[in-house]
């Protein structure tokens, strides 16, 4: 039995009444930073995101958003010290959570926005780097974010944030290419353990899933979702 990935995805917008009630279920930390952010529209993407992300993770350990704690790692990934596994991702107004209660995960979703070619030479790898280069004009922004998502995701999912070189290992980026990790510095753990997903979430956003799989077949599984709102998965 492959092991089921659920997949939570939300907006980060409503009206004031929404906002005030996911408001309510911060923490004192989580609100303090909401108050420090200096544009309004990201002050509440901020509360819409941790207010929901709480009451999903409540429903799944069987508490109350309020009885949650979390535990933050050297470099800032939030943990639950009851062990669920969970990873949390937002870009251009929505929200995309993954969660389990065995295997380390990571998850990133981004909306497509102009990069320059500097930014993939600096942070791809060779291989990629070449791989994206290699792409007609029309697919380059695709494929980096493709390459990006995938990228974050696996850092994510280690929780070392940027202190793992991004060219530490290599993802694939091509069109109709499967989602894989190719290489991987052995100091940073066995390539055979990773597994990747691709998420097509319509037109201009792609994500990624990464887990820790070592070995076992994974099959995320779309837990909540808008109507609306498109998602396709592959491996």
């Amino acid at each position: 039995m492959p092991l089921e990935i659920p997949i939570h995805i939300w907006p980060l917008t409503g009206d004031d009444a929404h906002v005030e009630r996911m408001a309510t279920l911060l923490s004192a930390d989580e609100s303090a930073r909401a108050a420090r952010f200096v544009f309004e529209r990201d002050r509440r993407a901020h509360i819409l995101a941790r207010g929901r992300l709480r009451q999903v993770l409540a429903d799944a350990m069987g508490k109350t958003p309020h009885d949650l704690t979390f535990a933050y790692g050297a470099h800032g990934k939030p943990a639950l010290p009851d062990g669920l596994e969970f990873n949390l991702s937002h870009s251009d107004g929505l929200a995309c959570l993954a969660l389990h209660p065995e295997v380390e995960l990571g998850v990133d979703i981004e909306a497509f926005r102009e990069i320059e070619d500097g930014v993939a030479e600096r942070f791809f790898s060779s291989r990629e780097y070449a791989d994206l280069s290699a792409l007609p004009a029309a697919h380059w922004s695709a494929g980096f974010f493709r390459c990006w998502t995938r990228k974050e995701a696996v850092v994510k999912a280690i929780g070392d944030g940027l202190s793992i070189p991004l060219d530490a290992f290599d993802v694939t980026l091509t069109p109709g290419v499967p989602p894989r990790m190719t290489r991987l510095d052995p100091a940073r753990g066995s390539l055979a353990d990773w597994t990747l997903a691709h998420f097509d979430l319509g037109p201009g956003m792609v994500g990624a899933l990464a887990v820790r799989a070592r070995g076992r077949a994974i099959r995320p599984v779309l837990a909540t979702c808008p109507k609306d709102q498109p998602f396709h998965w592959s491996l």
